[in-house]
């Protein structure tokens, strides 16, 4: 697996790394559509989080936050602590709202009729009594520009869940919200946003389950800065 790049030197003076992971697993994960459900981590979960952990001990972290459920914030507290900090809710990117859908087994909503429209075209859907998707990426967007505003220069983590972490991705690289779903995020993996204070995007991971190197998330030194620069000609 290759090493994750580092930011470019031009705009690191005023640039976030957002490390956005998404919670390890539950006993409904993959079964039923979680939503604002109570499920902790299960056996395999927290042995995903502690792995997650490592990889990211030698990552230079300035903060972890968390959606406010508990499959997120189990994953977040096991990863802080290998930093010893606190972790801090972050609500503007808490789960979807699925409303009446909430916690509903998988195989049951794929056989109604609004499931192909949730696939397809997720910018005309509200769930019954629940979230319009549209509003669900407004608000998670917001979250993390606030993050960016708060944490100029820092890398932090925000451990959050699969459709709100691609519903943001797909707004910062100017994907249609109705592809969305093309996106893939894994349990514990790292989606590695780089944002400046302006908001400008760039990429650099998703859903990604490599090691990640320390030096990566450090600013250059001005003379390795100013050794890369090309001489002028003449």
């Amino acid at each position: 697996m290759a090493r994750l790049p580092g930011p470019t030197s031009r705009h690191w003076s005023c640039v976030t790394a957002l490390l956005l992971v998404r919670h390890a697993t539950t006993a409904s994960t993959g079964k039923r559509l979680g939503g604002w459900t109570s499920a902790p981590l299960d056996e395999a979960g927290r042995a995903q989080a502690e792995a997650a952990a490592q990889r990211l001990a030698e990552v230079p972290l300035a903060a972890v936050y968390a959606s406010p459920l508990p499959r997120t914030r189990e994953t977040a507290e096991i990863l802080a602590a290998w930093h010893r900090l606190a972790v801090r809710d972050c609500h503007g990117m808490i789960e979807v709202d699925y409303g009446r859908w909430t916690d509903r087994p998988l195989g049951q909503v794929a056989r109604t009729k609004k499931w192909s429209v949730i696939q397809n075209r997720p910018s005309r859907v509200t769930f019954p009594d629940g979230e319009a998707i549209r509003t669900a990426q407004a608000r998670a967007v917001d979250a993390l520009e606030g993050l960016v505003a708060s944490h100029t220069r820092d890398t932090i983590v925000v451990v959050s869940h699969a459709d709100i972490i691609k519903l943001a991705v797909a707004h910062f690289i100017g994907q249609p919200l109705d592809l969305f779903q093309r996106l893939e995020v894994t349990p514990t993996s790292v989606t590695w946003l780089q944002l400046d204070r302006d908001g400008a995007p760039a990429l650099l991971r998703l859903g990604d389950d490599g090691p990640l190197a320390r030096e990566r998330f450090r600013p250059p030194s001005p003379s390795r800065s100013t050794s890369r620069q090309r001489k002028p000609n003449g």
